[in-house]
């Protein structure tokens, strides 16, 4: 589950979320290098002959490609989400990479989830209402995620002292 509840202090929980890390770098890395491997075989046939530069720039852009593919999908995930409960304050920060931190905050009394089974940008969209905005939690996680996430949120803001 890319998310985790901290009691950080007597008063005050947070809700820490992150998007799915299902590739690490050393993986990455193993990836990139079988696909430049196995593009060398077919290349083994015009070896010494000119073809074989003709053909190499378009298998290294290949390789290229994918390591450019994989770095923008890293910065991407490295985006995250935290949501504090104190006594009488919930807050909301949304941090993406490159951009400014988001921030909502409002009376934790008043707050409350809802969730949108359908019509969100994504299926059961999981929002904080509140102080008369609305804004989105969680919708880097999976749909079973986001089901389990507004459940934790309703009984947490339901009942201030919830573990």
């Amino acid at each position: 589950m890319p998310y985790k509840w901290n009691q950080t202090s007597e008063t005050e929980q947070e809700l820490r979320l992150w998007p799915h890390n299902s590739l690490p770098r050393r993986g990455a890395m193993i990836a990139i290098l079988s696909v430049f491997l196995f593009g060398l075989i077919p290349l083994l046939a015009v070896l010494g002959s000119v073809v074989l530069w003709g053909l190499l720039p378009f298998l290294l852009l290949t390789v290229l490609g994918l390591w450019l593919g994989i770095q923008a999908n890293y910065r991407a995930r490295s985006a995250f989400e935290v949501f504090t409960l104190s006594g009488s304050q919930a807050r909301l920060v949304h941090h993406t990479p490159g951009k400014d931190q988001q921030e909502w905050s409002c009376n934790r009394y008043w707050a409350r989830p809802e969730m949108y089974e359908k019509g969100g940008p994504v299926p059961h969209y999981v929002t904080l209402v509140g102080d008369g905005r609305e804004v989105e939690i969680g919708a880097f996680l999976s749909e079973d995620e986001r089901i389990t996430l507004y459940d934790d949120l309703a009984k947490k803001l339901r009942d201030p002292v919830a573990q």
